[in-house]
């Protein structure tokens, strides 16, 4: 299907985004909309011919877990409900631990890259396999940005992805922004990486803005759309014309004329990275022998190696409101067929998941919940990324609950860093907001009384009970001492 030229769709520059001229479709995040019914600017939008894509966040595709039966089920909603023609995820883990690893669960609140290995790969298979099966419609799976990469991985990107391709028939979404992204953090070419990829299997493509801070790319979607960036994106369009490429855009949002000059940067690239008449190569050819080490003969499943679990959080929690998720009726599409290489691995041994489990858990923890960093990490990178992952979950809550930075005024950020560095999150963002402000609570915070009442009437609006009283809040301020030895 062709897209054409487009722009990521949030609720912030709604009414900028109607409207922009040349529009061909949008991209809503699919999490952040309701199972029945659409924002009214994605009515008229849809009413004007305007494609709507769900892009999902929260599947997790690459974890060593299989895809949560009720995820599935909310994204296949979402995309009936805006009659979409395929749907995205990413090629990411955003959770570990649990059952898999006898540990307590935990949540990154980040996209974090898959180690490319082949005990990874096939899980990933496997997932997404599962998810084509329960979805109405294509799946398209994007290729994140990262500050880490895994020791000892055995393919390149553009190798795990051909693979990827090949074993299950999914489609991708290329991030020409994530790519340069990877360039500057980690080395990684991304000529190298479209040379090895099967760009034929593109769905379509992002290009977002981002900035170096100390060496470092932040891939932000909060500034404007780079030269480098665009230079991956002709790099891109010099092999193949993609059917659709889009903006996106996640915060500091400029005014409408920015967004319009961004889109006519991106239109302007295309055309003059066009290959001549009749030879760049047509979406759906077929698709160019990669060649790919081949996987280790099956090994005999071996004892998962002991992680440290992670820190328990001390304080309990009350329960997560219930949300029941609409049953989908429309019949999944037939799952693709798949190439013969895929016949060994159709069935994933336990003995991988178990391995790619313990691994990704070691992992989280180090980032999320002070444990050590795991053999073959880079230490001083993993406190990058560990630093960038606080900031970017105090920004989130103070988005989801900006309640809690007024009545904490310039002591929030601080007072969430602090709670955060012993509390992995493990309920999402919304529960991570009444967690944070019963943690405040407890220690006996704030300060200024009246500011104390109002978090205090914020926390029990929400939470459905009565506030800790003064007992309970030694017994569990007691009880987080002794944890904390």
């Amino acid at each position: 299907m062709e897209l054409g030229i487009g722009i990521g769709w949030r609720p912030e520059i709604a009414h900028e985004v109607e409207a922009l001229a040349g529009i061909d479709w949008v991209e809503a995040v699919a999490e952040n909309l309701c199972a029945d019914h659409l924002p009214d600017s994605l009515v008229r939008l849809r009413e004007r011919g305007v494609t709507v894509v769900p892009h999902g966040v929260a599947l997790g595709l690459g974890g060593a877990d299989r895809p949560d039966p009720g995820r599935l089920a909310a994204l296949a909603a979402r995309a009936e409900l805006l009659g979409a023609p395929l749907v995205t995820e990413h090629i990411a883990f955003v959770r570990a631990g649990g059952p898999l690893t006898a540990s307590p669960g935990l949540e990154a609140g980040h996209l974090l890259p898959v180690p490319r290995t082949w005990d990874a790969l096939d899980v990933l298979c496997e997932n997404v396999r599962i998810a084509q099966d329960s979805l109405p419609v294509p799946l398209a799976l994007e290729n994140i940005a990262a500050l880490i990469t895994w020791p000892d991985e055995k393919l390149t990107e553009g190798q795990f992805l051909a693979e990827l391709v090949e074993r299950t028939g999914v489609r991708l979404l290329i991030d020409v922004a994530n790519l340069h992204t990877n360039h500057v953090n980690l080395g990684q070419d991304p000529t190298k990486a479209l040379d090895e990829l099967p760009v034929e299997a593109i769905a379509y493509v992002h290009v977002a803005g981002g900035v170096e801070k100390n060496g470092v790319w932040h891939d932000t979607h909060a500034h404007p759309v780079t030269a480098p960036v665009l230079e991956v994106l002709a790099e891109l369009r010099s092999r193949v014309e993609p059917p659709g490429v889009l903006l996106e855009r996640d915060d500091a949002f400029p005014p409408a004329r920015e967004l319009a000059g961004e889109l006519d940067a991106i239109r302007a690239t295309l055309r003059k990275a066009a290959s001549p008449a009749g030879s760049q190569a047509p979406v759906g050819s077929p698709a160019r022998t990669v060649t790919v080490p081949a996987a280790p003969a099956p090994a005999p499943p071996a004892p998962a190696p002991p992680v440290s679990a992670p820190p328990v959080v001390s304080a309990p929690r009350a329960p997560a409101p219930s949300v029941s998720e609409p049953s989908v009726s429309a019949q999944p599409t037939p799952a693709p067929s798949v190439s013969a290489s895929s016949v060994s691995a159709s069935s994933v041994s336990d003995a991988a998941r178990d391995r790619t489990a313990v691994a990704q858990t070691a992992l989280l923890s180090a980032l999320v919940a002070g444990a050590p960093a795991p053999a073959g990490f880079d230490p001083a990178r993993l406190r990058v990324q560990s630093r960038s992952l606080a900031a970017k979950r105090a920004d989130v809550v103070a988005k989801v609950a900006p309640e809690l930075p007024e009545i904490l005024g310039d002591g929030y950020r601080a007072a969430f860093l602090a709670y955060a560095g012993g509390r992995p999150m493990s309920g999402g963002y919304r529960r991570d907001a009444l967690d944070f402000a019963e943690h405040v609570l407890i220690a006996g915070g704030p300060a200024d009384p009246v500011a104390r009442r109002e978090l205090t009437y914020w926390w029990r609006d929400r939470s459905g009970s009565r506030p800790p009283g003064r007992a309970t809040r030694l017994i569990r301020a007691a009880r987080a001492a002794l944890v904390g030895r």
